[in-house]
């Protein structure tokens, strides 16, 4: 009898064995890196306009939607809370289509989009790109769109209780003026093995005409936000700001605008208030890798301050850790108007959506 059971648990645990084994050797094979310089797909609808005017002023909105899972009594596992996926499909749907209304509601000419699934386990296989330009076309009918795929990642076991599974995500640009071309740009990543948590990041160049024949370069971006060596985060602004030059260079005028994963006010605490140094993530925007042609936008509102971002390790309340990370960074051939946040207070997402309105010089 004893060596029956020697011999069951024996098997069993040769079993759990080569079922890690075998994971692990799905995730390497399953591994791989998207292309760089990939020619993105541009979809029109309606009659958007043929090119944006100088000395007329624009607005550009910006908002990180968290694959529609961040509500405000959201956590989020891999930030320390307790949620792998979206507490429900209705969640997803709910969650993206209130975000675009929020948006909506700024009027924007131009619509930066970051972290939205299209087949992902954990926003229950939701195309949310499509969700939310159904949402936009509501009151914008003339658009022009691009979708980047930021990452294509395998199926991610962890946590057991409920693995966070498959996840394929990226960057969508609606704009109101016709784009033109479109490429995705790969960002340099993490090389050990925390780069199958942390996998592909990219940012998307859109060209838009402009009615002196110059173009609009419109960047999106998701920069990473944990990284084990932290080369990789400088490594991804010096690539980034090496391509704005160029194309500032050539005489385009440059906007990027997205989820920078940096503290763009400085030091947000001085505006929010909380422990920055209990937040390691946050570091701040390093200013000093900006070329001279271009400068940082922050937005913010020096008499009514409201952050862009807050900490996913618990439910939001009046005492989570805060900051602005979303924002903008224009060439010096582009004037600044007006840059702000609409605080919703994490109603939707874990990031309040930006806007900055701006004119061509």
């Amino acid at each position: 009898m004893m060596k029956k059971t020697i011999k069951s648990l024996l098997i069993l645990l040769l079993s759990l064995i080569l079922i890690v084994l075998g994971y692990f050797a799905y995730l390497f094979i399953a591994y791989h890196r998207i292309d760089d310089n990939l020619s993105l797909d541009i979809s029109n609808s309606g009659n958007p306009t043929d090119k944006i005017n100088v000395g007329q002023t624009y607005r550009i909105s910006s908002a990180n939607v968290g694959f529609g899972a961040y509500s405000d009594d959201f956590s989020f596992f891999m930030d320390g809370g307790t949620e792998s996926w979206a507490f429900s499909k209705e969640a997803v749907n709910n969650n993206i289509t209130n975000e675009a209304k929020l948006c909506q509601s700024l009027e924007p000419d131009f619509f930066l989009f970051q972290e939205v699934d299209i087949d992902s386990t954990r926003s229950y296989h939701v195309d949310e790109a499509a969700l939310l330009t159904q949402v936009i076309s509501e009151n914008t009918k003339d658009t022009s769109c691009t979708f980047a795929v930021n990452y294509d990642s395998p199926f991610l076991m962890y946590p057991l209780t409920q693995p966070h599974g498959k996840s394929k995500s990226g960057l969508l640009t609606v704009s109101s003026v016709t784009i033109n071309d479109s490429v995705r740009r790969q960002l340099p990543i993490e090389t050990g093995f925390s780069k199958f948590l942390d996998l592909d990041r990219c940012y998307a160049k859109n060209y838009i005409d402009v009615d002196n024949g110059k173009q609009l370069v419109l960047f999106n971006v998701h920069l990473s936000a944990y990284t084990t060596d932290p080369s990789t985060a400088v490594n991804q602004i010096k690539m980034l700001t090496e391509d704005m030059q160029a194309e500032y260079d050539a005489g385009n005028y440059v906007i990027v605008g997205g989820d920078m994963n940096k503290d763009l006010l400085g030091d947000s605490s001085e505006y929010f208030g909380g422990d920055k140094e209990s937040h390691p993530w946050a570091k701040t925007f390093p200013t000093e890798l900006l070329p001279d042609s271009f400068e940082i936008v922050g937005p913010i509102d020096e008499n009514n301050p409201a952050p862009s971002c807050r900490n996913a390790d618990a439910p939001y309340t009046e005492n989570t850790f805060v900051l602005t990370v979303d924002g903008f960074i224009l060439s010096s051939n582009v004037e600044l108007v007006d840059a702000n946040v609409l605080n919703s207070e994490f109603k939707y997402s874990d990031h309040n959506p930006v806007y900055m309105d701006f004119i061509l010089k």
